[in-house]
C-alpha cells in the first residue's frame, strides 16, 4: 500500500525541498495583463519532477518571489545579471515549456537547463542504505538545481541562522515586499503580486529600524550588508567549483560553513554540500541510517561517507523520507525582536 499514494507532506519533507504542484484548470496569475512572453522549449533526458527539483529555492509558502499555481506551472521572480525577470515553467507530455518576461527574460531561458538540473547526474548516486532507496525509487524526478545566482540564495540563508524557519521566513517575505520591486509581466499585477528582491544598494540602504521591525537581530543584518557590498565579486564564485565558491563566501564575516552549503546547494546544484552545523540534521541522518537519534556532525558525516560525492543528495532524500525520531526537547522559542 505505500507505493499506491502519494505522502502527505511533513515539515521534514518540506525542508528537504517539496513543494506540491497543483494540476487544475485556473492558472491563478492573470495573464491577460502579460506583455508578450519570450519562449523556451527543453525535453529533459530523464524524469523530471518540477515540485522537488525547484522546491529548495522557496522560502516559506508565502515567499513573494516563488509561486506554484494551480494549472500545474512554478513562477519565479528573481534579479539576474540583466535586471529583473520572471520565469514560468510547466512539464507536460515529456517536455518543459518555458515563458520569461522583463529585461532578465533572455537570461533566465538560457539558463532554463541547468535550473531543471540537465547539469545534474543522478545516475551519479548509488544508495546503500534501504531508506535511501526507498525514497530515491519514490522520487524518480529529483533532479538538483543550479540557479547560477548567488545573492538571491546568501540573503535568505543568513535570514535563517539561529532562527525559526518561521521567524527567516517572515523576514525574507517583509523585506522582499517592502524594499523590492513588482515582478515583471503578469506576475507582479492581481490580488497577490510577485516581487522582485532588492538590488544590493536597496539592502545596503535599508534603515536599521526597518531590519528590526522585520525581526532581524544586528548580527544577521550586518552579514547581509557587508556582502551586499562585494555582491558582484560574490556573484563572480557562479564560474568557480564549489568548494572555490565556499570559501570565497567564508571570506565575508557571518557566513560559515552551514550558510556557504546552503548556498551552493542552490547556486552551483552541489551534490556534496552536505549542511553541517545544523540543530536537526544530523540526528535526522544519524535516525535515519544507523537509529542514532543524538548523532552530532562529525558522526553524520561518518555516515554518509559511503556517499562521497554525492552526500547532498542522499541528506535530501533522507529528509524527503520524513521519517525522524520522536521530539524529546521542547520547541525553539520563538521571539520577535520587532514587537521588543
Amino acid at each position: 500500500m505505500a507505493g499506491r499514494f502519494p505522502q502527505r507532506p511533513t515539515r521534514t519533507t518540506v525542508r528537504g525541498g517539496q513543494v506540491a504542484v497543483p494540476a487544475g484548470a485556473a492558472a491563478g496569475i492573470p495573464r491577460q495583463a502579460a506583455a508578450p512572453a519570450r519562449v523556451r522549449r527543453w525535453v529533459p533526458d530523464g524524469p523530471l519532477d518540477l515540485g522537488l527539483t525547484l522546491g529548495p529555492l522557496r522560502r516559506g509558502p508565502a515567499d513573494p518571489t516563488f509561486r506554484a499555481t494551480a494549472d500545474g506551472s512554478v513562477w519565479r521572480a528573481c534579479r539576474t545579471p540583466a535586471g529583473p525577470g520572471t520565469l514560468r515553467v510547466r512539464a507536460y507530455g515529456g517536455e518543459v515549456l518555458g515563458e520569461a518576461w522583463g529585461p532578465g527574460a533572455e537570461w533566465l531561458l538560457e539558463r532554463l537547463p541547468e535550473l531543471l538540473g540537465a547539469a545534474d547526474d543522478p545516475d551519479a548516486f548509488v544508495p546503500r542504505h534501504r531508506v535511501v532507496a526507498l525514497a530515491r525509487h519514490r522520487r524518480p524526478g529529483l533532479r538538483l538545481t543550479r540557479t547560477g545566482l548567488v545573492l538571491e540564495s546568501l540573503i535568505p540563508s543568513v535570514l535563517e541562522q539561529k532562527v525559526t524557519t518561521d521567524e527567516a521566513y517572515r523576514a525574507w517575505r517583509l523585506l522582499v515586499r517592502r524594499f523590492g520591486e513588482p515582478a515583471p509581466g503578469p506576475a507582479g499585477v492581481g490580488e497577490r503580486p510577485m516581487w522582485v528582491m532588492p538590488a544590493p544598494r536597496t539592502w545596503a540602504l535599508i534603515p536599521s529600524w526597518e531590519w528590526h521591525r522585520a525581526g532581524v537581530d544586528d548580527k544577521r543584518a550586518s552579514t547581509i550588508l557587508r556582502a551586499v557590498r562585494v555582491a558582484a565579486r560574490l556573484e563572480q564564485a557562479v564560474g568557480m567549483p564549489a568548494a572555490q565558491a565556499r570559501a570565497r563566501l567564508e571570506v565575508v564575516p557571518g557566513v560559515g560553513p552551514w550558510t556557504s552549503a546552503e548556498v551552493v546547494q542552490r547556486s552551483h546544484g552541489a551534490a556534496d554540500a552536505v549542511t553541517v552545523g545544523d540543530l536537526h540534521l544530523p540526528g535526522i541522518v544519524g535516525w535515519a541510517l544507523a537509529g542514532d537519534r543524538d548523532a552530532d556532525d562529525a558522526e553524520m558525516l561518518r555516515l554518509l561517507e559511503p556517499y562521497a560525492g554525492q552526500r547532498h543528495r542522499a541528506a535530501r532524500l533522507i529528509l524527503l523520507n520524513g521519517h525522524v525520531p520522536a521530539r524529546r526537547t521542547p520547541r525553539m522559542r520563538k521571539v520577535n525582536i520587532g514587537l521588543l
